[in-house]
């Protein structure tokens, strides 16, 4: 009886490994067009001091699709910001930027870093 139980706690521990990483791409795919819809956000609504907000809801919409969207979103971020760290025009708030990210990925409510007046469409 042990040995059936044993059995079929390691048939179910295989079954959830092998959903978790069946599910990652798409769930990668969805985390990068968070991230990409939030970009799209941040640059129509063109608002001072919004970049933040649309760093932290970019990184939170697309954790929350699962480990391959956590995955997603920092790649995506950490990638950003070394691009931006080398370009000539440089960042001087990558530091900042980076926070943000990491504020949404861990579920953060991207509202913290929201601007006053922002309109309600982002």
């Amino acid at each position: 009886m042990k040995l059936i139980l044993a059995v079929l706690a390691l048939v179910l521990l295989v079954n959830e490994a092998q959903a978790k990483w069946y599910n990652f791409p798409g769930e990668a795919i969805e985390g990068a067009k968070d991230m990409w819809d939030a970009y799209q956000d941040m640059k129509g609504a063109n608002w001072k001091n919004s970049d933040k907000y649309f760093h932290a809801r970019g990184n939170y919409e697309a954790a929350k699709r699962g480990p391959g969207g956590m995955w997603a979103a920092e790649i995506i971020s950490d990638v950003r910001e070394a691009l931006q760290d080398f370009s000539d025009s440089g960042n001087s708030d990558s530091e900042a930027d980076q926070k943000a990210n990491h504020w949404g990925r861990n579920g953060g409510d991207p509202n913290h870093y929201r601007p006053q007046g922002l309109p309600d469409e982002f």
